[in-house]
């Protein structure tokens, strides 16, 4: 029989973050994890921003995520600005307002600046610049954090079979492991089946494309106009993404393909070649808040999960506060505790 304090499932952004926080804490673990190519996290350009929505608004908690980040990524995060082209007057005006009220991280280009992008882009309109962002390499992380999960022999590379978990009071057990914790961070998997089904999980379709584009390969900056060019590895660009709350088919489909190079077309001055298109699920809520914490029925089994588009800001601060509530039984902000369904959660 092999003994940890905790069995997680999942090994995307969020399991990979609460794994290094149960090193922090000193618990022991086993991860179960699947590789899936398609996951939200693998398929994630890694850009975070703090600003969000048309209104040009702080994304929720980016004061405090901003320099949390900065040192849970270390070497796989570099900061980057937001050129964003604005794609109808409309838009501008919203920008200009915002710039005039004074938000913080927003700003118009300097005279210097205006027209510094003449040669590979087609904005009338001119842009915006929103800064500091950050570009994190997720894939890159994810990639050398499953190698030094599988030396240190932590890590389990196959698919978690539910009706093999036995979930007592004192905790779990699964085939010839036994936890004190069972916790669930296995991204979309978890709206489908599991302890958490009856969460208000609001999954929804992204699909991207990966171009090449010859005279733009050493641009540094993400370039935004309605959709997102996003530098990705080896010269090549992410470019995207979707949000589709409603969709028949997970995978990519020819309609983003069409739709997508149609204004990259309208858009770059370069030629460019689509070398790669894919699509994944993430696992957004309703509230657009996270899941985080303990079932308030089974006290063995928890969450990390809920992240939505905003994965990459969120999971190593919330991995953090969950670790806490293990080895402490510190609480979880309310507003992402899995609290706070508990009667929509139950014990049934």
């Amino acid at each position: 029989m092999i003994k940890v304090d905790v069995l997680v499932v999942g090994q995307g952004i969020c399991g990979t973050f609460f794994s290094r926080e149960l090193d922090r804490v000193g618990l022991s673990y086993l991860i179960i994890d699947d590789e899936q190519p398609s996951t939200a996290s693998r398929a994630a350009a890694g850009l975070i921003n703090p600003v969000t929505g048309r209104r040009m608004v702080k994304t929720w908690l980016i004061d405090e995520l901003l320099p949390f980040v900065r040192e849970a990524y270390g070497e796989w995060l570099r900061p980057v600005r937001v050129v964003d082209f604005f794609p109808t007057p409309q838009m501008r005006l919203a920008f200009v307002k915002r710039c005039e009220e004074g938000a913080e991280h927003l700003r118009l280009p300097r005279r210097e600046e205006e027209h510094g992008w003449d040669e590979l882009f087609r904005y009338e309109l001119g842009y915006g610049v929103i800064e500091p962002c950050y570009l994190v390499d997720v894939q890159g992380l994810l990639r050398r954090a499953r190698a030094e999960l599988r030396g240190r022999g932590v890590l389990r590379e196959e698919r978690l079979m539910a009706e093999e978990l036995t979930v007592r009071n004192d905790g779990v057990q699964y085939r010839e492991m036994q936890a004190r914790w069972v916790i669930f961070c296995d991204g979309v998997a978890g709206a489908r089946e599991g302890y958490f089904t009856r969460l208000p999980f609001a999954p929804n379709k992204g699909e991207a494309l990966i171009v090449e584009a010859p005279g733009l390969e050493k641009a540094t900056d993400v370039f935004k106009r309605g959709i997102s060019l996003a530098p990705w590895k080896d010269g090549l660009f992410w470019v995207g993404s979707s949000y589709e709350w409603e969709f028949d088919d997970p995978g990519p489909t020819a309609a983003f393909r069409e739709r997508t190079e149609a204004v990259l077309r309208d858009w770059l001055r370069l030629p460019f070649r689509t070398m790669e298109h894919f699509a994944a699920v993430r696992p957004a809520t309703l509230e657009r808040r996270p899941f985080v914490g303990l079932h308030p029925g089974y006290p063995a089994v928890g969450i990390l999960n809920g992240m939505g588009t905003k994965g990459c800001s969120l999971a190593p601060f919330f991995a953090r506060q969950l670790a806490e509530l293990l080895i402490s039984g510190t609480a979880v902000r309310p507003d992402a505790d899995v609290a706070r369904f508990r009667r929509v959660l139950g014990r049934g």
